[in-house]
């Protein structure tokens, strides 16, 4: 994206030009998809890229999803001090991993942190098993401290 801002100008406009987007995200991202084109097994398959670009074609979806890159662009990079109990999975290939240091700054009630072996910018599409262990663990603790909460009383 950083270096051919112009292929933003074709999410809108074809499946092709959202493909072509979504493949160039970043150099890492890029060789991650790519692979598979490659003939290396490990990760997406080519079905996998296309029920991807489809999903987000069919949906019309691929616009607002970038939004999120404007959004950020100021201080993306400023913690946030976000108040809410937040769990953080640092995968390798990310854009940028997140340091331990600067997670616990940003989300002072941090109660999950993990650096992963593999995963980047696309985990949950990359390693998909992965990505949904890691969803639950944050929310194995707060679950079981509210099975132990009394019932609300109305």
């Amino acid at each position: 994206m950083g270096n051919r801002p112009q292929t933003l100008y074709g999410i809108g406009d074809s499946p092709v030009g959202l493909a072509a987007w979504m493949l160039d995200h970043d150099s890492r991202s890029y060789a991650l998809i790519t692979r598979v084109f490659d003939g290396q097994p490990e990760g997406l398959t080519r079905d996998d890229i296309l029920d991807n670009v489809t999903l987000y074609w069919l949906t019309n979806t691929a616009v607002s999803s970038a939004r999120l890159y404007w959004e950020s662009k100021l201080a993306f990079f400023a913690p946030k001090g976000v108040p809410l109990p937040t769990g953080v999975s640092a995968f390798p290939d990310e854009i940028y991993t997140a340091p331990r240091s600067w997670t616990e700054r940003a989300y002072p009630k941090l109660i999950h942190y993990n650096r992963l072996a593999k995963g980047g910018h696309f985990a949950a599409w990359e390693q998909p098993a992965v990505f949904t262990e890691e969803l639950a663990r944050p929310s194995g603790p707060t679950v079981r401290r509210l099975r132990r909460a009394e019932p609300a009383r109305f």
